[in-house]
């Protein structure tokens, strides 16, 4: 079967990411998800080895998914892991049009094709930048992300 790569910032990881992995890892026979660097944001919210960490943790239950880290472009970690293909989700219809166009680059420069799985309609408006903004103001989003961020969210914003 298959390997696949399923890369982003997951700063931090949510449910909707996780509807998108866990789907993966019933259609292919190996998931990779890549903890990435997005040079156009500054800083991420949680450093890259704490994102692992977190991501592992919520992806425990999922045996044939693994988690790696990558500072470089998406083609350089799907080659460095062995991936037949690159994994997106798309929740909106600009969400695939930004990642048709990624997905038309990396092809060109890697011969690397996208798979892209579409989010539920119910889990079409999560977004880690607005998980960000609402726990940096204190409030509760367990319901948005898998246990172990809601937790070190709440470690980090809750009184």
């Amino acid at each position: 079967m298959a390997k696949v790569l399923y890369p982003g910032s997951f700063d931090p990881l949510h449910i909707g990411h996780l509807e998108i992995i866990e789907t993966a890892s019933r259609l292919f026979g190996h998931v990779v998800v890549a903890a990435m660097v997005n040079r156009e944001k500054r800083d991420g919210f949680f450093p890259l080895d704490e994102r692992r960490a977190l991501i592992e943790a919520s992806l425990a239950h999922l045996p044939n998914v693994s988690v790696e880290v990558h500072e470089g472009l998406v083609v350089d970690a799907a080659r460095d892991v062995g991936a037949d293909f690159v994994v997106k989700g798309l929740r909106t219809p600009g969400d695939f049009e930004v990642e048709q166009q990624m997905a038309h680059m990396n092809q060109a420069v890697s011969g690397m094709a996208t798979v892209f799985l579409p989010a539920s309609p119910s889990l079409g408006f999560v977004s880690s930048r607005y998980i960000r903004e609402i726990a940096k103001e204190g409030r509760d989003v367990s319901s948005l992300v898998p246990a172990p961020v809601a937790h070190r969210l709440k470690d980090r914003y809750l009184p």
